[in-house]
């Protein structure tokens, strides 16, 4: 057995116990043995040639099924959700270069016309064994972030990242056959990744609550009672929801919070009844780099908890912009070398795969943008990004890219957008617009953009402009845009 091949440490568990539960949702579940069976059976339908399998499918059983069929046979899978624009899905599977789609009847119009394989819930099993052909380097998927050139940039993130990530989360959370996670995360963030290869290559089981089921936070939390689950993972709003009930499952052992910045708010009713962890890392370095558990210690001044100490088999520096270590305390971007460092992003990113740094060594530091600093006891504090990069929603946001798109709208003539702040500390967007005729309707640009990007990649507030100010080096002068307050103190 390689320890470095996703699917092969998934099988291990399946000779150790078959009949054991492996993942359920609120149609069906499924023990071990029927998984691997599904698996061999979606793997079966998979042409030989195919390198790269498109994924946009409901959350189901049929769709770790599914994912798991792509890495038993060595080839990547790059999720979208069908929520997805279209033309986004579009750009994804094309520059991934996926060869076939594998997707639901419902959702087969988002396939953009290429090769399509239909895998409907309730799919039955049929004996079609299929040898497992994943090595080490194979890249397990390509998961598409907002990218600083305009476009959405892919993350190829091989099978012995993966491993090394499922290592690294069990010596740290201990997760076991007793344990039941929650699949919360949509499928184009890696704490999806998180919830389902942890579970399923530590023993644990993995729980999927229908879509109405997570979009109401008493019927989630009824769900997660009701299914003993011990385990979730999610961004901080998660989180503050759960914080504002009176009461949470007492079959929860671990609250985990990634994706964003955690704060001491957040979660100061739920301290004293479940293990709290704050945790850090970009999906270039695969889902977490850094693990902090808050329980039983004091925000920082901002109201934030720290983002901790690396995790097993990770290396964390705080470094310069010639890449030359920062003393102790003072502020520096967040580099991060180790068995999670990807292989970087596709399709000619030369530009910005300059981020991965080879070392005299060999091995690969990857300059993740952030900047922290070490706090006396070894943990790291989390400033910001250095660039325009920003959170909004827990989700990863290049400015530019959605700058780039409202410039391709049709009645605007120039635009700009800018990122700011409210008194939480959350950023929201405004664009500045100057329009090519004398009247638009906001409805109407708002559709255009729905083509190529998600709602929250929308700015919240758009502006009307006679031009857009430059200073006397031509470019935009920021200070002579008007700044539009969301919520803060009124100066």
């Amino acid at each position: 057995m390689n320890r470095d091949v996703i699917y092969e440490l998934f099988y291990e568990k399946v000779r150790q116990a078959p009949g054991a539960l492996a993942v359920f949702d609120e149609d069906r579940g499924l023990s071990r043995a029927e998984l691997d069976k599904l698996i061999d059976t979606i793997a079966a339908k998979i042409p030989v040639s195919a390198r790269r399998v498109g994924i946009i499918m409901t959350h189901s059983v049929e769709m770790i099924a599914t994912v798991l069929a792509a890495l038993k046979i060595g080839k990547a899978y790059v999720p979208a959700e069908p929520f997805f624009p279209k033309e986004r899905i579009r750009f994804m599977m094309s520059d991934a270069e996926a060869d076939v789609v594998i997707t639901n009847s419902a959702h087969i119009s988002k396939a953009c016309g290429l090769p399509t394989i239909i895998v409907d819930p309730g799919m039955k099993a049929e004996d079609a064994a299929v040898r497992p052909s994943a090595r080490p380097d194979d890249p397990a998927y390509i998961l598409y972030t907002s990218g600083s050139t305009g476009t959405p940039k892919g993350v190829a993130v091989r099978n012995r990242n993966v491993c090394h990530y499922v290592r690294a989360f069990q010596n740290e959370f201990k997760t076991n056959e007793s344990d039941i996670m929650l699949q919360y995360s949509v499928c184009s963030f890696d704490i999806f990744v998180e919830e389902v290869f942890t579970s399923l290559l530590s023993g644990a089981a993995l729980a999927i609550p229908s879509a109405g089921t997570k979009k109401d936070i008493r019927a989630l939390m009824k769900f997660v009672k009701q299914n003993n689950v011990t385990q979730i993972s999610g961004f901080p709003y998660l989180l503050l929801e759960m914080n504002h009930l009176q009461q949470i499952p007492k079959s929860l052992r671990l609250l985990i919070s990634g994706g964003d910045v955690l704060r001491g708010s957040y979660v100061d009713n739920l301290l004293d009844k479940v293990e709290v962890y704050n945790t850090y890392g970009p999906s270039e370095t695969t889902v977490c780099a850094s693990y902090c558990r808050v329980n039983g210690i004091k925000p920082l001044p901002d109201g934030s908890y720290p983002i901790g100490k690396p995790v097993l088999g990770a290396g964390i520096e705080i470094m310069d912009d010639d890449l030359n270590t920062v003393e102790r305390g003072e502020t520096g971007e967040i580099c991060i070398s180790g068995g999670g460092v990807s292989a970087g992003y596709i399709g000619g990113r030369e530009k910005e795969n300059e981020a991965f740094v080879t070392r005299v060594d060999g091995s690969v530091l990857y300059r993740s943008g952030d900047l922290g600093y070490f706090l006396p006891d070894g943990s790291i504090a989390f400033l910001r990004r250095k660039d325009s990069q920003i959170m909004i929603l827990g989700k990863r946001v290049e400015v530019g890219e959605v700058e780039n798109v409202l410039c391709m709208c049709s009645g605007i003539e120039k635009a700009v957008v800018r990122p700011y702040k409210d008194e939480h500390n959350l950023h929201y967007m405004v664009a500045y617009i100057v329009l090519k005729q004398p009247k638009a309707h906001l409805s109407t640009l708002k559709k255009e953009m729905a083509r190529f990007l998600p709602n929250y990649m929308i700015p919240e507030f758009f502006v009307r402009m006679a031009d857009i100010p430059l200073n006397a080096n031509g470019k935009v002068d920021d200070d002579a845009l008007p700044v539009i307050m969301k919520e803060g103190y009124v100066c």
